[in-house]
Formats: C-alpha cells, sequence, structure tokens
C-alpha cells in the first residue's frame, strides 16, 4: 500500500463524487430539523422505529449470512475445484443479477402465498443479491497464489482444511466487500420488502411519505437509516485489515490445479443445482407461466421495443456516470489510505442504503431550487444512478487495484513520471477487468432501479421497470411479464459476460 499523499489529481474528482453522494444528507438535515431537534428526536426514539431498527437489521443479518455462504461455496467450487461443467455453473450462478427482487418476491409469493414477511423477503433478496459476495471472491480466487495451497497439501492437509487456513483468509477483503454491499442492498430495498408486506426503514420511510405532506418524520427515518449505514460501512473497514493483498511474484500468472471432488463431486453438483433452480428457473418458471396464461392480444410489440431501447440508455448514462465518479475513489482507498481517503469512501457509500425515493426527493429538492435546466430531464435520473450505486463500482474499483502489485507504480514514480500518467499508464490498465466488471454490473443494477426512476424519470419517459412495476400494481401480471421477460433478458448479458470471466 502506497504510503504517499494523495495528489490532487485524484483528491478533486473524488471528492466531488462525495460530494454528490452527500446531497441526499443535506437534504435530510434540513428536512430533518425543519420543525426543530426535539420533533426530530421524538420522531426517532419512538417505540415503532426501534422496531424497524430490530426487522432491518435482522433481515440484513440473515441475508448476510446466506449469501456468504451461497456466494463463497458456489466461488470456490466453479474457480478451484474440479467440478463438471464449471463454466456453465458460474454462468448460471451469475444469473439472478439480472433478476429485479421484486420480480423474485412476486414468483415466490405467488407461487407460496403463506411464505410473505420475514422468510418471503430473506429469501427473495438471499437469491438475487448473493452474486455481489460471488464475484469478487470469484475474481479473488482466481488473483491469489496457488502455491501456497499447494504447498498446505503438500504437507498433508486436504482440501477443507487448506480451504479454512490458507484460502479463507486470502478471500477476507472481498467477502467482506461483497458482505457489505448485500447488506447495504438489503437496506435500501423497496420492491421486495413491499410486496412480502415486512415493514423495514425503507417501507417506513414510504409509508410516512405517502401518509401526510410533512416530510419531517421520513426526514428522520431517513437519518436513522444513514447512521446504520455508516456503522456499516465502518465495521466492514475493521474487519478488511491493512495486509496486502496484491500478486508480487511470477508464480501467480499459472492457474491453480483444479481440486478433484472425488465422492463429493455430487454433493456439489445437486447444491449448484438447487441454487440455480431456486434463484434462476423458478422467478423464469413463475414468468412462463405468466406469458402463456395472458392475453396476448393486448401486447404492444412496438411500446416494448421503445422502452427497452429507453432502459437501455438510460442504464448505460448511469453506468458511464457512476464508474467515472468510482475510480478515484476506488483508487484512493487502495493506494492512499488515510483520514482524508476513508471520509471519501464512507462519503462514497453513504447514498446506497438510502431509498431510492429519498434520493430522488433530494435530487429533485436540489433541482427546484439550485439547478431548474435539469428539473424532470435525463441528467437529473442519471445523478440518482450515481448516487445510488456509486458502492457497487467503488468496490469493485479498490478490488481491481488492490490486487495489481503496487511496486509497478513505485517504479513509473522513480522514473519521473506525474500521478496522472501512472493513473493513465500503470494504474488504470491494471485495474481494467475490475473496473469494467464494476460497470457491466452497475449497469444492471441501474436497470432495475424503481423508486427514483419513478420520480425522476423525464415525462413520458418509461423504463421497463416503471412499466412492470405499473402493470404489477394494479394486478395485470400477464400485461407485466412481456416487460419483465424484456427486462430479465437484458441484464442476463452483462450478467452472463459476468459469470464467463474465467483466467
Amino acid at each position: 500500500m502506497t504510503a504517499a499523499r494523495a495528489p490532487r489529481i485524484l483528491l478533486a474528482p473524488a471528492c466531488l463524487a462525495g460530494a454528490l453522494a452527500l446531497l441526499p444528507l443535506g437534504y435530510l438535515a434540513v428536512r430533518a430539523l425543519e420543525r426543530g431537534p426535539g420533533f426530530a428526536w421524538s420522531v426517532i426514539t419512538t417505540e415503532g422505529t426501534g422496531l424497524l431498527l430490530v426487522r432491518s437489521l435482522a433481515l440484513a443479518a440473515v441475508v448476510v449470512t446466506a449469501c456468504l455462504v451461497l456466494g463463497i461455496s458456489l466461488a470456490w467450487l466453479t474457480v478451484r475445484t474440479a467440478l463438471p461443467g464449471a463454466r456453465a455453473w458460474a454462468v448460471l450462478a451469475t444469473l439472478p443479477l439480472a433478476v429485479p427482487s421484486y420480480v423474485a418476491a412476486f414468483a415466490w409469493l405467488s407461487a407460496v402465498p403463506g411464505m410473505s414477511g420475514f422468510t418471503g423477503s430473506a429469501v427473495s433478496l438471499t437469491l438475487v443479491s448473493y452474486p455481489y459476495v460471488l464475484l469478487p471472491v470469484a475474481a479473488a480466487l482466481r488473483g491469489i497464489d496457488p502455491a501456497q495451497e499447494e504447498t498446505s497439501r503438500s504437507l498433508g492437509a486436504g482440501p477443507v482444511r487448506t480451504f479454512r487456513r490458507v484460502t479463507l483468509p486470502q478471500l477476507r477483503p472481498a467477502a467482506a466487500g461483497g458482505g457489505l454491499l448485500v447488506a447495504l442492498y438489503v437496506l435500501s430495498d423497496f420492491g421486495a420488502v413491499s410486496l412480502m408486506r415486512y415493514d423495514t426503514f425503507t417501507r417506513g420511510i414510504y409509508t410516512s411519505y405517502q401518509a401526510s405532506f410533512d416530510r419531517t418524520p421520513a426526514a428522520a427515518l431517513s437519518a436513522v437509516l444513514v447512521v446504520l449505514t455508516i456503522g456499516v460501512v465502518a465495521l466492514e473497514t475493521r474487519t478488511r485489515g491493512r495486509r496486502g493483498h496484491a500478486r508480487t511474484g511470477g508464480g501467480t500468472a499459472r492457474p491453480s490445479a483444479p481440486v478433484p471432488l472425488g465422492r463429493a463431486a455430487a454433493p456439489a453438483l445437486a447444491w449448484c443445482g438447487a441454487v440455480a433452480a431456486a434463484a434462476v428457473a423458478f422467478p423464469l418458471g413463475t414468468l412462463a407461466y405468466w406469458l402463456v396464461t395472458g392475453n396476448r392480444a393486448g401486447w404492444d410489440p412496438a411500446g416494448l421495443l421503445s422502452t427497452a431501447g429507453v432502459t437501455l440508455a438510460v442504464a448505460g448514462a448511469g453506468a458511464a456516470l457512476t464508474t467515472a465518479l468510482a475510480l478515484p475513489v476506488g483508487v484512493l482507498a487502495a493506494r492512499h489510505r488515510g483520514r482524508a481517503a476513508e471520509l471519501i469512501e464512507q462519503a462514497a457509500y453513504a447514498g446506497h442504503a438510502l431509498p431510492g425515493i429519498t434520493v430522488a426527493l433530494a435530487l429533485v429538492f436540489f433541482a427546484v431550487r439550485y439547478a431548474t435546466p435539469i428539473y424532470q430531464e435525463l441528467p437529473l435520473l442519471v445523478c440518482a444512478y450515481a448516487v445510488l450505486f456509486l458502492p457497487v463500482a467503488v468496490a469493485a474499483t479498490r478490488a481491481a487495484v488492490l490486487q495489481s502489485p503496487p511496486v509497478l507504480e513505485d517504479v513509473a514514480r522513480s522514473l519521473g513520471r506525474g500521478p496522472l500518467r501512472v493513473l493513465r499508464a500503470v494504474t488504470v490498465p491494471l485495474a481494467a477487468p475490475g473496473v469494467a466488471a464494476g460497470a457491466a454490473l452497475t449497469f444492471v443494477i441501474c436497470m432495475k432501479e424503481l423508486p427514483a426512476t419513478l420520480l425522476l424519470r423525464p415525462t413520458g419517459m418509461d423504463t421497463l421497470a416503471t412499466r412492470l412495476w405499473t402493470e404489477t400494481g394494479t394486478a395485470s401480471y400477464s400485461a407485466a411479464a412481456p416487460y419483465a421477460a424484456a427486462l430479465i433478458l437484458l441484464a442476463a448479458v452483462p450478467s452472463y459476460l459476468l459469470g464467463r470471466q474465467r483466467p
């Protein structure tokens, strides 16, 4: 890890990214204190707020734990073992990224009506979010030196002991980063918990917004959610440690020898098949039922095509801006640890746990008062995507930079290269695959985003997610089916490409 002072070429854009992410917090401060600190405190200290806190934390803890088990096990099986059909299983394991949480929730709720509340929310969110752990862990498995595992096995340690004592400690940063993204995803989810009728902070905030013109109670609840987010990010930072994780030797250029599974091959295949069936086959089967039983006379192919084009354009713009803002933050977090870098990184995570409706209303508040020309225009929606999903791109960038040897940057600086040239010629090219993976992941998430899109889309513009939600909200499930199918198919393409990454 580089001890040199962070260059201004990184600090300036990183501060801009942090300022954009903190913009909703300014809105919350204005709204929450609008009627005085006493009123805000009375909202925060109610029994209902405490119950929302417990329910939100319980859901996040269960989903994160389940995602760590699913993500790490599937990553190890598909990357490091002689699993039959490993490449196909790796692709299938990433496809849940293409399934919106509200589609997964409705699929389970329609098939098992009693599966609402906590159980339904936990199952739905786990099955759509475990790839956030799988992808960084799989990337780390491909990057770590296989010589340590081979040495352990040569000394008589079996595959399980080698994994637990040698491999798992090296996966801690990637697993912690993925677990953080899952926790923030769960805390900010609105679609699944709403359909499952499980009250968390997001549903409580939305209900408060809808119930009254007074935004102060909802703003106070959102402020509690922000504090909760900061605590989760700080906890992940402490578990990350300060060990170096970059490869420094030439032996790491070769792939590791696959670990033979032997008699464990059948249980491993059964495990992969069960996860794929629950996370991919089941929602797709439910969607197929909607398509088959629906009234095709009401379908609008031209409208569907137009909406799909708009969705791709908006998601592409959101992913591009988010990745550009995340690059300096990720490099700072990986190479220039210090108080300033930590504050900027934590600021970048602030908006991700805010519900989309809060971020949207904050940007509306800002645009109406200070940026009228972009009110109800596409740039405002793209900025909302950047605020909401900046942590996804930051985590991918930081992990990619950590995997590249810092000594190459030190050599470039010793040859007289300036910070900008080192960044452009060394850091970015080495981290490019990981940054691209983060951009693809951000693109998928932007396509599925719902609450902010509903509030900030330009007049007359629809995305696949908003049309799907509109039709589902009126119980027109057959009419919603084509939009759900198109959304999943489009999101499946980058998800498939992410799953195909091999050494």
